[in-house]
């Protein structure tokens, strides 16, 4: 066998193998490289834009935080102004009640003091005039009129 024939022979198959592959299996396997590559290329920028959108919802996570604590602590805030209006109404309510209470009581204790006057007044005029009476009817003796005046002063 000749050495060039053989050469030439191989180089011809691998010629028709190159073309053969080039022609029927190189463009399918390019195409699948493609489309691999830009299913990751997706993947890593769908992967970005993941990661911006989660430090930008972070951002408006912790600013709708940052105005609820604030709004919180300004509600706390009203509450306990309001609390403390409410207990400063209670109390002025209590004194002013706690006033006409007293007052009442003082004009209703005045009102009875002056009743019972007017009655000692009846029963001490009641008692002269009965005591005078006793002293005309007896005849006058100062031993018997200071007898009587004792007698008028443990009735009183």
């Amino acid at each position: 066998m000749n050495i060039n024939a053989t050469l030439l022979a191989q180089t011809v198959v691998f010629l028709i193998l190159a073309w053969f592959t080039m022609k029927f299996i190189w463009p399918p396997l390019i195409k699948a490289i493609d489309e691999r590559a830009k299913k990751i290329a997706d993947g890593l920028a769908a992967a970005e834009k993941g990661q911006a959108d989660l430090e930008l919802a972070s951002k408006r996570v912790d600013k709708a935080l940052a105005e609820a604590r604030a709004e919180g602590a300004q509600r706390i805030s009203e509450a306990e102004k309001r609390a403390q209006a409410v207990g400063e109404e209670i109390k002025q309510n209590a004194q002013a009640e706690a006033a006409r209470i007293i007052a009442a009581a003082k004009a209703e204790a005045e009102q009875q003091a002056i009743k019972v006057r007017e009655s000692l007044r009846g029963e001490v005029a009641a008692l002269a005039v009965k005591g005078a009476e006793q002293i005309l009817r007896r005849e006058i003796d100062a031993k018997a009129h200071a007898e009587l005046l004792n007698q008028l002063k443990a009735e009183l």
